[in-house]
């Protein structure tokens, strides 16, 4: 027997409760952790649980940052200048320092060094890598799609990733343990999950 349900109408809710409602249901969300460059050179780095995996040949992956008229997102703003971008995963290691990038800087101020991150070049593009991650992917931007309102909405930013980097300790050949990975997840407001509490269901043939 199907159990009592509350019914909201999107269009009937105020602005903010349709986003609170679906980011509350939506979960856990994986954490892209991205790093970006400006034109002048100044790196950022910023966490965005609206955030996956979107093709596989070749690999994509996207995040969405808030990008209507009169906001300005760093993230944004730097993939259209220097169209690059580093996704660092997020793990029980580096929560702590994922939530202290989320802090509203000025854009000529470095999140790495705000954090107290070590910076890692990249070997194909020029954002950095957060050294203390456990794993990193190099994305070049393939597509910059505007998601919503024309005068509010996200962007949403595609990007092939084409170098994969990851700690030997959480490898098995190119497979990557789980229990050993520890990633964290995202839920609503200001709460988290770990990814351990692990389970296994063979899929049908």
């Amino acid at each position: 027997m199907a159990e009592p349900q509350t019914t909201f109408r999107v269009a009937d809710l105020p602005p903010v409760e349709p986003y609170k409602l679906a980011s509350g249901l939506v979960v856990p969300r994986p954490i892209g952790w991205i790093g970006t460059q400006s034109a002048d050179g100044v790196d950022n780095l910023a966490p965005y649980s609206f955030f996956n995996l979107v093709g596989s040949d070749p690999i994509h992956a996207a995040f969405s940052p808030g990008g209507g008229a009169g906001v300005r997102k760093d993230s944004l703003d730097n993939v259209r200048e220097v169209p690059e971008f580093t996704i660092n995963i997020v793990t029980a290691e580096t929560v702590e320092a994922m939530n202290a990038t989320a802090a509203s800087l000025p854009a000529d101020e470095d999140e790495f060094e705000h954090a107290g991150l070590t910076k890692v070049e990249s070997t194909e593009i020029r954002p950095m890598r957060v050294g203390e991650a456990t794993a990193t992917m190099e994305c070049r931007v393939t597509d910059i799609v505007h998601v919503g309102k024309p005068d509010g909405g996200n962007g949403l930013v595609i990007g092939e990733i084409i170098v994969i980097h990851v700690a030997d300790r959480v490898l098995d050949g190119t497979r990557v343990l789980q229990d050993e990975l520890r990633a964290v997840g995202r839920h609503v407001g200001s709460w988290y999950s770990n990814a351990t509490d692990l389970f296994a269901i063979d899929r049908p043939a």
